[in-house]
C-alpha cells in the first residue's frame, strides 16, 4: 500500500540538475545580488559575498561527510542546503 504509485520501492539516484532545478530562483537571486554589489561597491565586496557562499557550502559538505553521507550526497545536499537556507530571509 505504501509503495502503490506514491513512493519508489527503494532509493532513487538523482542528478545534480534535479537538485538545481528546484533552486533556480535562489541561484538567480544570488547572481543578481552579487552583480548589484559589484556595481555598487566594487569587486572586493562581491568576492566577499562569494566567499561567504563558498564557506557555507564547505561547512555543509563537512557536516554531511561527518555524518557518514557519501561524497555525492554531501555535494548535492550542501548545494541544495546553502541555496535553501540563503533564501530564508526573502
Amino acid at each position: 500500500m505504501w509503495h502503490d504509485r506514491a513512493l519508489p520501492s527503494g532509493p532513487e539516484r538523482i542528478g545534480f540538475r534535479v537538485v538545481l532545478r528546484g533552486s533556480i530562483l535562489p541561484v538567480l537571486v544570488w547572481a543578481g545580488i552579487g552583480g548589484f554589489v559589484h556595481v555598487l561597491y566594487g569587486p572586493l565586496a562581491a568576492m566577499v559575498l562569494g566567499g561567504l557562499f563558498a564557506l557555507s557550502f564547505v561547512v555543509g559538505f563537512g557536516l554531511r561527510r561527518r555524518a557518514r553521507h557519501s561524497v555525492r550526497c554531501s555535494v548535492y545536499g550542501a548545494a541544495g542546503g546553502v541555496l535553501d537556507k540563503s533564501m530564508a530571509g526573502f
